[in-house]
């Protein structure tokens, strides 16, 4: 009898078991991955699906996904490839390229790409009224810094000419040893110019035709869905000429700018790779989920933009004082944990090593005595404007604390969501802000350049005509040694006028589920979506 009892109790048991593994619901991962979709965050929404019209990281996390150059980077260690080019060749003296152009290539609408639709995005990345943050990068194509500051208004005068529907020539103002990674950026990719035509002048700053449903793109997936601050769908391009290397479906991007929020969607399975992680918590992951963890080196840096227009900012003394007031150690070692490495220079180490002494606390206080604020006396109180972030206000609330213990000045601190941070910023509507520069391609150049007089991320306001000549000269030598210590005076000159405050050189800390294959660390955080696979993992 007992052990009737016994085989029955058994029984029960495995059977109500078996009943909940059934009836468990799958996380949407899970769901996800059934049905072929990645699921990423990506941190503040992007300010436009416009690839001219949009300069942040997160933005071009989502065009690496619509958009393909001339050149497409290699998922590795991200060395230019053939994109929508087959192929090139380049004239002795540097300066002309002929791309010829895939016959295959096609729009989301299957039709062909052209060169002519490379010469329409440039021109029009170029025209004032269209403002494009990006369009700086390409001064290097001969007559393009001269349309686009207004100098002439005659766009044939810009060095890009389709010689027929695929062939297209590129003369340069002066050789350029970076400009096949160039071409790598969303920025400079083609436009279906009748997709834009269609919701109005293309040649002024509108981005209605980046909508889903009148999108005509050419990467690999194409938009199909926007949800404001929820959640943006890209699904696969059929007519991508390399559709047959993607095995992705889709991919679907959640703006979450709270990384904890963030963290939990993906212990909750909501996600397959977050944005970020909040510094305080990668010890935990290191020690107890290090399957999961993932830090690698960032070609970034944090800073601290100043406003050479707003007064005490605009004396030299009192950028110095400032600067050399900050632990950045403290900041990197106790508050972050991440990897991170002090900066006391704007172009990373791993690019470019220039080690200017910053003045020691005392001396910054004899700096600020000489500018007339001894002992912080008559200091204004300046504002920090941040965007909303635990990190940044963590850091600013620490950088406030070594001002005010260092100098006993008072600086105001400002929150505000990510738009307006960025409206503020553009419109010079700010004292000193917290930034961030992550280059655009493997080079000195995209650090050191966007400090030049007219380049369009140049927000401080600060201007220096040596300066300018310099990086004018730098870019146009082909030397590589000669390169190099042009590109040190360069970050000397930026030190010792304290142009902006360095405050540490990035890493990127985040977490990634281990079905997630061919996401490859490299140092510019790319990821390009049709070499990423979901792996089927263990019941």
């Amino acid at each position: 009898m007992r052990k009737w009892w016994l085989r029955c109790l058994i029984g029960l048991t495995l059977g109500l078991l078996l009943g909940l593994t059934a009836c468990r619901r799958a996380s949407e991962v899970e769901t996800a991955a059934q049905e072929g979709f990645l699921l990423v965050g990506t941190g503040p929404e992007p300010e436009s699906f416009d690839p001219q019209l949009s300069t942040s990281a997160n933005a071009l996390n989502v065009h690496l996904a619509l958009w393909e150059g001339l050149t497409a980077p290699d998922p590795g260690d991200l060395s230019p490839q053939p994109g929508v080019a087959k192929s090139w060749e380049i004239s002795a003296d540097g300066r002309t390229y002929t791309f010829h152009l895939r016959p295959n290539a096609q729009w989301s609408n299957g039709q062909p790409v052209t060169a002519d639709d490379f010469v329409f995005a440039w021109r029009r990345l170029l025209t004032p009224a269209v403002a494009a943050g990006n369009a700086a990068m390409l001064y290097v194509v001969e007559g393009a810094e001269a349309y686009h500051t207004g100098q002439t208004d005659d766009p044939a005068s810009i060095g890009v000419k389709a010689l027929d529907a695929r062939t297209l020539q590129v003369r340069l103002d002066h050789p350029v040893a970076y400009f096949l990674e160039l071409l790598m950026h969303p920025s400079f990719a083609p436009l279906n110019r009748a997709s834009v035509e269609a919701a109005g002048d293309a040649f002024t700053r509108q981005d209605d035709w980046a909508r889903p449903g009148q999108m005509v793109s050419n990467g690999p997936f194409r938009l199909t869905e926007w949800r404001p601050n929820e959640r943006i769908t890209v699904e696969r391009n059929p007519h991508y000429w390399n559709n047959t290397v993607t095995t992705l479906q889709g991919v679907r991007f959640f703006p979450i700018t709270d990384l904890n929020t963030e963290e939990r969607a993906f212990q909750a399975g909501q996600l397959h790779v977050t944005e970020a992680l909040p510094p305080r918590r990668v010890p935990f992951y290191r020690e107890n989920e290090p399957e999961v963890l993932r830090v690698d080196p960032y070609l970034g840096t944090y800073y601290y933009l100043l406003n050479h227009t707003v007064e005490p900012l605009g004396d030299p003394r009192v950028r110095r004082a400032l600067s050399a007031a900050i632990d950045r150690e403290a900041i990197t070692d106790r508050l972050l944990q991440g990897g991170q490495q002090p900066a006391t220079q704007f172009t990373p180490e791993r690019l470019l090593e220039v080690h200017e002494p910053l003045p020691t606390i005392e001396q910054g206080r004899e700096l600020l005595a000489e500018a007339g604020y001894p002992d912080g006396a008559g200091f204004p109180e300046l504002e920090l404007v941040y965007n909303a972030s635990e990190t940044h206000q963590r850091i600013a609330e620490a950088v406030q604390n070594m001002w005010q213990q260092a100098y006993n000045i008072h600086v105001r601190l400002t929150n505000v969501e990510a738009k307006t941070y960025y409206a503020r910023r553009s419109q010079g509507d700010f004292a000193i802000a917290r930034a961030v520069w992550i280059g655009d391609y493997v080079s000195p150049q995209t650090f050191l350049e966007i400090w030049t007089s007219h380049h369009s991320n140049n927000y401080s306001n600060w201007s220096n005509a040596d300066y300018d000549t310099l990086l004018e000269d730098t870019a146009a030598t082909r030397e590589p040694s000669e390169r190099k210590a042009q590109y040190e005076a360069a970050e000397r000159m930026l030190e010792q006028q304290a142009v902006m405050i360095p405050i540490y050189h990035y890493t990127t800390a985040y977490l990634i589920r281990p079905e997630v294959s061919g996401w490859q660390a490299n140092l510019l955080d790319w990821h390009p979506y049709q070499y990423v696979r979901l792996e089927k993992t263990q019941e």
